[in-house]
Order: C-alpha cells, then structure tokens, then sequence
C-alpha cells in the first residue's frame, strides 16, 4: 500500500513538471516574437526613462562620463 503513494507522488511530480515546462516555453515564444528592432527600441526607451529626472533621488552619471572618470 505504501507504493502506491509513491507512485501518487512520482505522477503528481512528473504532472507538475509538464506543466511548468509548458508555461516556459509559452514565454518564450512570446519573447522571440519580438524583432530584434522592438527589442532595441525598447530597450533605448528604458534607457531613456531610467536617465530622466527622478524628483529627490540622486541621478547616477551617464555612461560617457563614468568611462571619463576612469581614464583620468
């Protein structure tokens, strides 16, 4: 009788695997559906709103800047 629960618990386990395995490769069709140039549109819009001031919090240095420090 204990076997059977094992069995219970090993179907239940393999059932959950599908399942998530199912969900990731949902997300990830959606993923590659974008094409490489929303991809970069998106991310320079990201860009742009993370550089926009932010009311009473310090602004971090722009890239070119940050690299300038470093040299010299």
């Amino acid at each position: 009788m204990g076997g059977r629960w094992w069995k219970v618990i090993g179907l239940a386990g393999l059932a959950g695997v599908a399942a998530t395995g199912v969900v990731v490769a949902r997300g990830e069709r959606e993923r590659r559906a974008y094409t490489p140039e929303q991809v970069r549109s998106r991310l320079q819009e990201r860009y742009a709103q993370s550089q926009a001031p932010a009311s009473g919090k310090a602004q971090a240095p722009a890239p070119e800047k940050a690299r300038e420090k470093d040299r010299g």
